[in-house]
């Protein structure tokens, strides 16, 4: 039974969907966290299978998703007043949560490898390629978003796929 005094939410538009999906991944956590997961794939080359590559990935990138937690509570205490723990640790989880976001798109196609659903170079070559194009997509969708031109947003597909290879390039070389 219901009543006047109860509402009913809609379910979210598929205009609304894209919009908190592109959310999640323009994030800065999720851009950082694209270009970390796209430099590990590639340094996990080295490794034997798709499978230790995933590992290695998924392992590293909660590792630093631990990190960007344990620096946004420390950071709180900073704060006056400091929010109570539980609330620094949720706040800073919630904060950093694009970092697991990004790598979810890689870790499936890493697992379609793993799972011997397509061959393991292939799906590592797509893994390691859909870090580049969701960079490309969030830089694309970003300018449009902000209402310019279809000019300038290929200018910004341009430049986030560039600039992201270029830190992608860096990050390589730095482990």
């Amino acid at each position: 039974m219901s009543t006047d005094d109860e509402t009913v939410t809609p379910p979210p538009q598929p205009r609304r969907r894209i919009h908190r999906l592109l959310d999640a991944y323009s994030g800065e956590h999720a851009v950082y966290g694209l270009v970390l997961v796209t430099a590990l794939i590639a340094v996990g080359w080295e490794e034997d299978t798709d499978f230790e590559v995933l590992l290695f990935v998924v392992g590293t990138v909660v590792i630093f998703w631990l990190a960007h937690i344990y620096a946004a509570v420390v950071a709180s205490r900073a704060e006056r007043p400091a929010k109570p723990l539980p609330a620094a640790i949720a706040g800073g989880a919630r904060h950093a949560s694009g970092m697991l976001v990004a790598m979810l798109v890689p870790a499936a196609l890493l697992l379609l490898g793993t799972l011997g659903l397509v061959e393991e170079y292939t799906a590592y070559f797509l893994a390691l390629a859909s870090g580049i194009v969701m960079l490309a997509v969030i830089g694309y969708a970003n300018a449009a978003r902000n209402g310019s031109s279809w000019p300038w947003r290929i200018a910004g597909l341009v430049a986030t796929t560039v600039l992201g290879m270029l830190v992608i390039g860096l990050s390589i070389l730095a482990h």
